[in-house]
């Protein structure tokens, strides 16, 4: 089953209200109404596509070690990939996804980082509920993700449903903005450009791991 095949499913499940979500009309409406509000502003026209020059940084894995872009670069190209954290069962299964094909990204000479604005604690858990073994980096402030054209900020409606489901994004993030990256798929070439890239204001869409591999492939004059 595809990736996408596998959110459309969950997404399927969730928004009929099966065990064990339960979650009424409502509330999925309401996160309808946010999504859609973000795909009409045109937010992706912000963001980094591919052909732009991809931003250097450094931000710190779970550990707080700090992992650098441009020398993660030096050993060759980089597949970087936002998501919007723990929390996100999205993201969860774009994580797991990954971390499958991440065999074939190293076949074809390639890193793997993924990128949120949770804390490191959260990261930690990230990589233990999805059993991931490449870099889960915490970009504060999703000040990364701006750089990317990638950060928006939620609506007030929207603030007060994560709220009242619990879903505290300054205590995940420990950052009181309420700001989130749209989540994203890039390739960047050693010389830092970037080659391939993926944007969807929906975040129940994902591109599928294998999209990326005839971009990697061309790195290699395959």
């Amino acid at each position: 089953m595809t990736l996408q095949a596998k959110l459309d499913a969950f997404k399927a499940d969730f928004e009929a209200g099966k065990p064990p979500y339960n979650v009424p009309p409502s509330v999925i409406e309401t996160m309808r109404r946010a999504t859609q509000e973000l795909i009409d502003s045109a937010a992706t026209d912000r963001a980094l596509m591919a052909g732009d020059k991809a931003p250097l940084f450094t931000l710190n894995d779970p550990q707080g070690n700090p992992v650098s872009s441009a020398e993660l670069l030096t050993k060759g190209p980089l597949v970087l990939s936002f998501y919007r954290g723990v929390w996100c069962p999205y993201c969860n299964m774009e994580l797991q996804a990954l971390e499958n094909s991440l065999p074939a990204f190293q076949a074809l000479g390639a890193n793997l980082i993924a990128v949120s604005p949770q804390t490191a604690a959260n990261s930690r858990k990230s990589v233990r509920q999805n059993h991931l073994s490449f870099p889960i980096l915490s970009d504060p402030h999703n000040s990364v993700a701006a750089a990317f054209g990638l950060r928006f900020n939620l609506p007030d409606y929207l603030v007060e449903l994560y709220k009242g489901l619990n879903n505290d994004l300054p205590i995940f993030n420990g950052d009181a903005s309420w700001t989130l990256p749209m989540p994203a798929r890039y390739v960047i070439d050693q010389e830092g450009n970037i080659i391939y890239a993926e944007v969807n204001p929906d975040y129940t869409h994902r591109p599928e791991p294998e999209d990326m591999l005839p971009s990697l492939r061309r790195t290699r004059g395959l």
